[in-house]
């Protein structure tokens, strides 16, 4: 049945496409967004919201404005948030503040206007390290390292007999880890949204996200996805910069699949009161994307820069188990990968971007965040 949905952050990358896949499945959308200008510029309005959807400017924390967004509303996919590991390790009040405080602001104010369903997204970034299994076979939930010094050649985490652990995909039941302010703060909205929908008869679901890419990024954001963050290298005729070894390995899933599966999540009764990974299951090595992405934009002269050095709150190894989404949504990954990174390559190659790159290492590095 069609809906009206309330889409806070939804003039992001993300929230685009979200946007527009509701409105390809009949719903009407409106969208709250401070369109803040590290992620949109100096830009009215995002090229890739669909000219159908109502834009309300304003904040997330602001309580009048959420109550005007909610009014006439059926249910809400809540986007809105800072995204960035490495800047929240010390903008930890303004992470805090839209991440948490917006989230609390918004459930506030359902109270008064209730829905029938909220779907929030979290992200995988609150695992920390990933799932593992030891030597003897046994998973481990709990794998640590320290914060890796220069010449330290052992980037992975060890057993306590000093083994290599083997990462291995991992699913929703691995408990939290969190590493940085960021995954804090998306596990506090995961809690919120699920603490404050029973007392108030609201249905919630969460979607963890794994790496998701695509068009549409914010290229001049040195704090968004790793992809996003490469491309903009490569416009501006640098290498793609990469912490630690580069043999660090993610799952990337394409925003179409990412769009999919909140407008699931919205519907589906099945969804109600869960929690879900989002990623694509296949799982790839840092320096691998990269290069990929260097042969998509035509630049196989731009090898990888290896850093050799890791950032404070990064973990080493984190991939999706896809298990539960498949069986609760029917939710499979269509975008093939190579084809996904040709289509961000053509979206690339029309932009223009300002590589912040190297101002975004040199803050963490005078914070003593890089070691």
């Amino acid at each position: 049945m069609a809906e009206k949905v309330l889409v806070t952050g939804g003039a992001g990358f993300i929230g685009c496409q979200v946007s527009a896949e509701l409105l390809r499945r009949g719903h009407q959308v409106r969208v709250l967004d401070s369109m803040l200008e590290q992620v949109h510029g100096d830009r009215e309005r995002p090229e890739a919201l669909d000219s159908e959807v109502e834009l309300i400017r304003a904040d997330v924390r602001d309580g009048d404005a959420v109550a005007r967004a909610l009014q006439g509303v059926d249910s809400v996919i809540h986007l809105a948030a800072e995204v960035g590991v490495g800047q929240s390790m010390y903008e930890v009040e303004r992470y805090t503040s839209t991440n948490d405080v917006g989230t609390a602001v918004l459930f506030e104010r359902l109270i008064d206007t209730p829905v029938r369903r909220v779907v929030t997204a979290s992200s995988m970034s609150i695992y920390g390290e990933g799932l593992y299994r030891d030597a003897d076979g046994t998973l481990v939930e709990n794998a640590e390292r320290g914060i890796v010094r220069d010449g330290q050649q052992q980037w992975n985490p060890l057993d306590g007999q000093g083994r290599p652990l083997e990462p291995v995909a991992t699913p929703e039941w691995k408990r939290p880890s969190l590493a940085s302010i960021y995954a804090l703060n998306k596990y506090v909205q995961e809690r919120t949204t699920h603490i404050m929908g029973a007392p108030y008869g609201i249905e919630t679901a969460c979607l963890r996200l794994f790496n998701v890419y695509g068009p549409g990024q914010a290229l001049s954001n040195p704090y968004t996805g790793v992809l996003a963050i490469f491309a903009s290298r490569l416009l501006n005729g640098q290498r793609p910069m990469i912490f630690e070894d580069g043999e660090q390995r993610r799952d990337f899933v394409h925003v179409s699949d990412v769009a999919r599966a909140f407008a699931d999540a919205l519907t589906l009764p099945q969804a109600a009161g869960q929690t879900f990974n989002i990623g694509s299951g296949n799982d790839r090595s840092v320096t691998q994307v990269a290069e990929a992405l260097a042969r998509a934009m035509g630049r196989n002269d731009a090898a990888p820069e290896i850093v050799g050095k890791t950032r404070v709150g990064d973990i080493r190894h984190c991939f999706c188990d896809t298990s539960l989404a498949r069986e609760k949504l029917g939710f499979e990954a269509r975008q093939d990968f190579e084809a996904g990174l040709a289509e961000l390559a053509d979206w690339v190659q029309q932009q223009t971007a300002e590589d912040r790159v190297g101002q975004a290492r040199a803050e963490l590095e005078k914070r003593g965040l890089v070691a």
